[in-house]
């Protein structure tokens, strides 16, 4: 499992006029069984996904296809762990 922690690099316009592309792709990813919680930071800084995926190689390639990752809007921090509780 990978929390993915993402930092916008860019005004807050640029992340709103995107905004409606990255939801499609959190709910494409949702639908997947793939993302099991996603939201903004606070202050709003960026976001967080939590993700259970097989394998980074698998992570990285959904990353690719975020709007915010590939029009260059964020920079993303993943953290693998694994539950012991929940």
């Amino acid at each position: 499992m990978y929390i993915v922690s993402i930092t916008y690099t860019c005004e807050l316009t640029e992340i709103e006029n995107n905004l409606a592309a990255h939801i499609e792709y959190l709910d494409h990813y949702y639908s997947a069984g793939k993302f099991i919680a996603s939201g903004r930071k606070n202050p709003r800084t960026g976001g967080v996904i939590l993700v259970s995926t097989n394998s980074r190689d698998e992570l990285d390639r959904i990353l690719e296809e975020d709007p915010f990752k590939f029009n260059k809007l964020a920079d993303y921090d993943v953290i693998e762990f694994m539950p012991s509780k929940a």
